[in-house]
């Protein structure tokens, strides 16, 4: 079987600049680390406000994982979409949601972006190109599909972009999902956000292979093995990617190796991993090192950056009062906005 391609790309320092250095304006790359101090951010504190009691249920952070998300959707426009899952707060924010709306959604409000039935494991934000999150692993693979298809069918210039973790790699909706979209060429492309583990489970002792990205060569499309934590190689792999889905070429399957540094979930006490592992994962923090590289690239300075902190804490403190002031749903609209309310 045809190994995947792990995607390699200069260092800052070397003689040839990084992909995003050359394809966005210096205004794109300030917008994209501020996406990711957004997401981390956002996270944070959607973790402080669940130890409070503002947020019932449980929650599946994403942080350490931003370079994944905002890398992945740099390429994306208004029209394309994509499917999430579980810990996908930071692709509905990357795709360009609201931090006010989520934060409602969040504390189960009428103004979040799903009136709050949603919460954290199922907030779309379907004007906007996400058709959602799911809580069922694998659940998104085939939903991507389908709109894809539908994109096909009508002729439209768009891609879908299909998120889900390593655990995922391993349900049959993913093998299902592979074929059918090779098969029809569809413009769909899957990333794997290959964080290690699936809850408890190291992705070494659950998967045969030794890279997820190495399946794709049974279903005839291009498997890319890429940094998770390097923004620009992320960007880059997508780009390929939607470019290729866009041509009519069909699909990929992107595999970012990257890592959660908190546990799967709020019920995760975490006694899998060591604290040795933890603290390397954290060593590679995804924010410090594209900051780092855009200062090393004339882009930013200290000052810029902190700047770019203070308007993410502003929208921070401006979303968590939203969401306090939206009202709570109403008992007798208790069945309604659970099902897509019939057109009268």
């Amino acid at each position: 079987m045809a190994k995947a391609k792990t995607t390699k790309r200069p260092d800052a320092a070397g003689g040839n600049r990084p992909f995003i250095y050359n394809r966005y304006a210096p205004r794109q790359l300030r917008e994209a680390l501020a996406k990711m101090q957004r997401i981390r951010r956002f996270e944070e504190c959607a973790e402080e406000s669940y130890m409070r009691g503002h947020i019932h249920g449980t929650m599946h952070l994403s942080i350490g994982q931003e370079a994944s998300a905002v890398g992945i959707c740099m390429p994306l426009n208004a029209g394309d979409q994509l499917t999430s899952t579980h810990r996908g707060h930071g692709h509905c924010l990357a795709k360009g949601a609201e931090i006010a709306r989520m934060f409602a959604e969040f504390f189960g409000r009428e103004d979040g972006y799903c009136k709050g039935r949603g919460g954290s494991m199922h907030i779309a934000d379907v004007a906007n190109g996400n058709l959602g999150a799911n809580g069922i692993v694998a659940g998104g693979l085939p939903i991507a599909v389908g709109a894809a298809l539908a994109i096909k069918k009508l002729k439209k210039p768009n891609v879908v972009v299909c998120f889900f973790g390593d655990g995922a790699n391993n349900e049959g909706a993913f093998h299902e999902s592979l074929n059918m979209a090779s098969i029809w060429k569809l413009p769909v492309v899957f990333v794997c956000e290959n964080n290690g583990y699936g809850m408890s489970m190291s992705a070494a002792r659950s998967t045969a292979v030794e890279n997820v990205a190495d399946r794709a060569a049974a279903y005839a499309m291009p498997g890319v093995i890429v940094d998770g934590n390097d923004l620009s190689a992320v960007a880059e792999a997508s780009q390929i990617a939607c470019d290729r889905a866009r041509a009519g070429d069909g699909p990929t399957l992107i595999e970012n190796k990257t890592y959660r540094w908190r546990g799967h979930s709020k019920s995760d006490r975490n006694r899998y991993r060591t604290k040795e592992e933890i603290e390397a994962w954290v060593a590679k923090d995804p924010i410090i090192r594209f900051q780092d590289e855009m200062k090393s690239q004339g882009i930013v300075d200290d000052a810029a950056i902190a700047e770019i902190r203070a308007a993410v804490e502003q929208e921070i403190e401006a979303g968590l009062e939203f969401a306090k002031a939206s009202p709570p749903p109403r008992i007798e609209d208790l069945t309604r906005f659970v099902y897509t309310d019939p057109i009268p």
